[in-house]
């Protein structure tokens, strides 16, 4: 029986395989023509993703199947349809964002560095790699995806250069993550993080009876919006196509230009990025 964890070097054959077929012959994909700008998602979406949240720990399923639809409607409203295209999850756990895209019709592939988020049944040809390192060779995606993870790195922006590595010029780069200042900022110890991390987990130990999964300094990092932004905006390699509040109904890409008021207010920033031609 094959192990759905397939070696490194098949995976990253079968990624060359399918950028050959998705891609016309004679040099690089051609940049996608502009498209119409994305409206601020409705007040019912974001009660939706709300209540799914709150039952994040009592049923995974519903609240990362939800999540995972979303992040693909935000993925296609910004770049068109997956369907025949590679997209790279890049920290995507045990997969939801991996299986959705594929049922989009997607040639997708989960990278996680971490063995125990894969779970019991992680999609077929999942790869245990780190997301500073990937088995990949460069411009190999049409679509690099990775949600919420930028938070649980010690170095943000040798992450982003590692998923524009691997992103085709004129492709997509999708980044979200839970900004420090969040009322979310703290994981499964927040708001209590606003007193201090460690006041806060021991909170969590108190309250639960078990240790918080997350460490400030180890598995969580304070990453902050106004200095990701002028990271990125310094770059050369990428342009900003957006950069808005993940999960706003309304003034989704305004809050974001507020200095100070952003860091609390966004909750979560989504960085639609494109890779520069070469």
């Amino acid at each position: 029986m094959t192990s759905p964890l397939r070696r490194v070097g098949d995976v990253v054959s079968r990624v060359r395989v399918v950028r050959g077929r998705s891609r016309p012959r004679g040099g690089a994909a051609p940049v996608p023509a502009p498209r119409p700008p994305v409206r601020d998602p409705s007040f019912r979406r974001s009660v939706a993703l709300f209540r799914a949240f709150l039952h994040e720990q009592d049923d995974p399923e519903s609240c990362y199947s939800l999540l995972a639809r979303d992040a693909a409607d935000q993925v296609e409203a910004y770049d068109g349809p997956v369907a025949g295209r590679t997209v790279l999850d890049v920290g995507g756990g045990s997969g939801y964002f991996t299986e959705e895209f594929r049922r989009r019709g997607a040639h997708a592939f989960l990278f996680e560095p971490d063995v125990t988020e894969l779970g019991e049944k992680p999609p077929d040809s999942a790869v245990v790699a780190d997301g500073y390192l990937l088995p990949l060779r460069d411009g190999v995606a049409d679509v690099t995806f990775s949600s919420n993870v930028l938070e649980h790195v010690a170095d943000p922006e040798t992450f982003l250069s590692e998923l524009t590595r691997v992103t085709r010029p004129g492709g997509l780069i999708y980044v979200s993550f839970t900004n420090w200042l969040s009322p979310w900022g703290g994981h499964e110890w927040a708001p209590w993080h606003y007193l201090g991390a460690e006041r806060a987990r021991a909170r969590y130990l108190r309250r639960t009876g078990r240790p918080a999964k997350h460490t400030l300094g180890e598995n969580l990092f304070a990453v902050h919006i106004g200095s990701t932004l002028r990271q990125v905006r310094a770059r050369d390699d990428v342009t900003v196509v957006s950069a808005r509040s993940r999960y706003w109904p309304f003034l989704a890409e305004a809050v974001v230009k507020a200095p100070g008021i952003r860091e609390f207010a966004t909750w979560n920033l989504l960085l639609i990025l494109r890779r520069c031609p070469t």
